[in-house]
């Protein structure tokens, strides 16, 4: 055992730097896990402005002045902000509540439903299956129209944070524009003066995870505000709820749209019966994913190195169970650190024979 971990310890951990990047990277893994529920503001700020920072680089290769670009793409970050505070996340709450007081009709016409299909496949559903499904459906809706009610009683504390934060975030992410090379420069004092190997791990990491975090941002938005502006011309209920679902399952690949097909095929079903109304807005909503998939992703994330299927859904199963949300979305950035690790990691060779025989 001691030769091999003598081994082991020669292949992968002979550089000095490779110590160092290890212990940074356990450390850094351990304190996230302890301190960021504590530390979430902070790090958000971290993120926004990293998102953020390609548009005043932009502006200031155009000739903009860096104060002029960071003041003016602060106050672009603003107004969204103040947007999606006053004006998107009331009407999506409003159509969340209405959902819910809507849920026992919808439950009705689905038993509807379901009861006609013992008669049309009688060999494959019996009635008592049925049953079973009614019964975990009525369930299922009580407990989140009973989480609703406890929501709303139980949100003031609640709602004192999120006033906090919406405070905080922005100073923090207004700092970090500024005073970004600042930062950088107090960082890179802590780490040792030759690193040949962070900094090719940190300029590959920070050309993909930019572009994949910058570039999942944009198709957020273009895919929500076109799902929003589609469901509204065609008449569909819960539009902008339904909008936001589909914007945010892009984060996921191959799992967020298969997720998020059954709640739109649901809500259209009930609200417009089989017909031609529900198979036009499945229609707009499967060319919505297609152009998705096909056109917009390849232009946003040309320049991303393509992870394995496997690998990205690996990814999101393991960093969300550990950070949930934020796990999910920085699933593939997390995977492309990885993975540059691993590729830039100095490998030795094995010891000599002469060492292995006297261990």
């Amino acid at each position: 055992m001691v030769r091999i971990l003598r081994g082991l310890a020669h292949k992968y951990f002979s550089d000095e730097e490779a110590v160092i990047l290890f212990l940074i990277l356990v450390t850094g893994t351990v304190f996230v896990i302890l301190f960021g529920a504590m530390l979430a503001p902070a790090i958000a700020s971290v993120i926004i402005a990293f998102i953020l920072q390609g548009l005043v680089t932009k502006l200031t290769r155009m000739g903009v002045p860096e104060i002029v670009s960071i003041l003016g793409v602060f106050i672009i970050f603003l107004g969204i902000l103040v947007g999606f505070i006053f004006g998107l996340l009331p009407l999506i709450w409003t159509q969340v509540t209405s959902l819910a007081g809507e849920a026992p009709r919808i439950i009705r016409e689905m038993q509807s439903y379901l009861e006609l299909l013992p008669q049309e496949y009688p060999t494959l559903i019996s009635m008592e299956a049925v049953n079973t499904i009614y019964r975990q459906i009525s369930t299922e809706a009580g407990h989140l129209t009973q989480w609703l009610v406890s929501f709303s009683l139980s949100s003031i504390p609640d709602l004192v944070a999120l006033l906090i934060y919406m405070v905080l975030v922005p100073i923090l992410v207004f700092f970090f524009l500024k005073d970004r090379n600042l930062l950088l420069t107090s960082i890179s004092h802590l780490l040792p003066p030759q690193r040949p190997m962070m900094l090719r791990i940190w300029h590959e990491v920070n050309l993909q995870c930019a572009n994949y975090v910058r570039g999942k941002a944009v198709e957020i938005l273009i895919v929500g505000g076109v799902t929003y502006v589609a469901f509204k011309l065609l008449g569909m209920p819960y539009a902008a709820l339904l909008a936001l679902l589909v914007g945010l399952s892009v984060v996921i690949p191959y799992i967020g749209a298969a997720v998020v097909t059954i709640p739109v095929a649901m809500i259209a079903l009930f609200a417009f019966g089989w017909g031609s109304h529900f198979i036009w807005v499945m229609v707009a909503y499967g060319i919505i994913q297609g152009l998705d998939g096909n056109v917009l992703v390849p232009v946003l994330f040309s320049e991303v190195n393509n992870l394995h299927p496997v690998a990205i859904i690996v990814a999101v199963l393991f960093f969300g169970g550990i950070w949930g949300l934020w796990g999910v979305f920085f699933a593939i950035p997390l995977a492309t650190l990885l993975k540059a690790v691993f590729s830039a990691w100095p490998v030795k060779d094995s010891l000599p024979v002469e060492e292995v025989e006297e261990s």
